[in-house]
């Protein structure tokens, strides 16, 4: 954005957001450094699952999943007596360690959010700037650059874990014995979860690796016509929450009565950021979902991720959000229609629960009514027009 049309304290508070957000990475990479963990070696499939299971970090059930091998199978004898080859055997150790968390990550996660958090709040619009200046109001490259750097940092350079969706599926996971620690698990989610409530989905919104993809290749100057077509929540969410549930009772065995079955684990788009498409269906759903983001918003997001639902149902406590103004709002469907979901429609309406809005901001410039911010819940709306701090001061 450009700091000319920002007013004297902006321009700090933007110096400082900046300085605060590399802090906090290089924070994170001192942490990554002292707590980097040993590859493991010499595993074979003269082992049993008893003494490959600790170096991996998992517990037998979560091995012999991974083996392909029934949860309450022997935990004592070699594993090629069960018919584990040292091929099958190295796969599973790959992917196991593929999903180490990166502690770096959840450091860059977070000065992401609070860049977005800032920026949304107090940088994208000048102090001061009448309505009539509105289409200057937060300008798309902040939030774009951010998107970049989300997927080649959160993604590609940082590997796919952690990440939003399997901070969600792990927590279950560990709850059937899959992981030694349901307590970690637990608090990975919490951290995701927090960031959600900070600002109404900004993790997803502005952080998450293959959510920015998403947001990028609809960015496109393409298929306008099509984008204008909004999948109904009604639809979007159904599909979500079936999936979800369905996906419960494959894990704990109360549909096909064996546990540890993960739904999710065969429509992980993540895996694209290891380049570890390992089976037909896990490369489907990334091909998929990067076509249909030609022309429809974040369908993995709406349709599929769990931690969406769940972040969806936190949107109720977030402590940042949009907000309306009832009293200046005339309905004129200017914020409906840029927005590329129902939230603004739903927003406007008064729903109970409307649909997710991801903070894009894409609203925020539109309402010629000056009704429409983002900002702390339950603060009462500031004029920006009549500001005495105005740009330039």
């Amino acid at each position: 954005m450009s700091t000319t049309k920002l007013s004297r304290r902006q321009r700090l508070e933007y110096i400082i957001v900046i300085v605060a957000a590399i802090t906090i990475v290089l924070v994170g990479v001192m942490v990554q450094s002292k707590s980097q963990r040993p590859v493991p070696a010499g595993l074979t499939v003269e082992m049993s699952i008893k003494e490959l299971a600790p170096p991996l970090e998992v517990t037998g059930k979560g091995l012999a999943r991974e083996l392909g091998l029934p949860l309450r199978t022997g935990k004592g004898k070699p594993v090629k007596a069960m018919g584990v080859t040292q091929e099958e055997l190295d796969h599973a150790t790959e992917h196991i360690l593929s999903h180490r968390a990166t502690t770096l990550k959840y450091y860059v996660f977070a000065a992401m959010v609070i860049f977005g958090l800032v920026y949304l709040v107090r940088l994208g619009r000048p102090d001061g700037s009448p309505v009539a200046e509105r289409k200057i109001w937060y300008p798309r490259w902040p939030y774009v650059a951010t998107l970049i750097l989300a997927v080649v940092i959160s993604g590609f350079a940082l590997g796919k874990s952690p990440n939003p969706m399997e901070g969600t599926v792990k927590v279950f996971k560990s709850m059937v014995g899959l992981y030694p620690s349901v307590a970690d698990k637990v608090w990975a989610f919490v951290f995701f979860a927090a960031l959600a409530v900070v600002g109404s989905k900004l993790i997803c919104g502005w952080a998450c690796p293959f959510g920015a993809l998403q947001e990028l290749i609809y960015h496109l100057p393409i298929l306008k016509k099509l984008k204008r077509r909004k999948v109904p929540f009604i639809i979007s969410n159904t599909i979500r929450v079936v999936l979800f549930i369905a996906m419960l009772l494959m894990l704990f065995g109360i549909v096909g009565r064996q546990k540890g079955f993960v739904i999710y684990h065969y429509m992980n788009p993540f895996n694209l950021f290891d380049f570890d498409i390992e089976t037909v269906f896990v490369g489907a759903t990334i091909v998929i979902t990067l076509v249909l983001s030609l022309g429809f918003y974040r369908p993995f997001c709406q349709f599929i991720c769990p931690f969406g639902l769940l972040s969806w149902l936190l949107d109720r406590v977030s402590i940042f959000r949009v907000k309306i103004d009832r009293d200046r709002c005339t309905k004129c469907g200017a914020c409906i229609s840029v927005c590329p979901l129902d939230a603004a429609k739903d927003r406007v309406a008064g729903k109970i629960l409307p649909a997710d809005c991801f903070s894009c901001a894409r609203c925020l410039n539109v309402c010629p009514a000056d009704a429409i911010h983002y900002g702390l819940v339950g603060k009462k709306f500031t004029d920006q027009a009549t500001l005495s701090n105005v740009k330039g001061k």
